[in-house]
């Protein structure tokens, strides 16, 4: 049965959930090649966000956890969790 899509119609907004995700290679100075609406953490650990402004600050993660956060970048060093982005 093919799948059915009640919102297919609406707009998306800012409040509204992802539709796509994507795995992040943590790479030092490297954009992301989408910018994620929000990261989640797969693993427990360390990742270091790159902003819009270029600053990098360290943020420890549980598995689990949704960092409310557009990220521009996720640098290598300093990233030790395994985080994906979603869109």
């Amino acid at each position: 049965m093919p799948q059915t899509d009640p919102f297919a119609t609406q707009a998306r907004g800012l409040t509204s959930p992802a539709t796509r995700h994507f795995a992040i290679v943590p790479a030092d100075g490297a954009d992301l090649p989408t910018r994620p609406r929000v990261l989640r953490a797969l693993t427990s650990g360390d990742v270091a966000l790159r902003d819009a402004a270029g600053v990098v600050i360290i943020y420890p993660v549980a598995a689990g956890e949704t960092l409310q956060f557009s990220a521009v970048g996720v640098e290598a060093t300093g990233t030790t969790a395994t985080v994906v982005g979603w869109v």
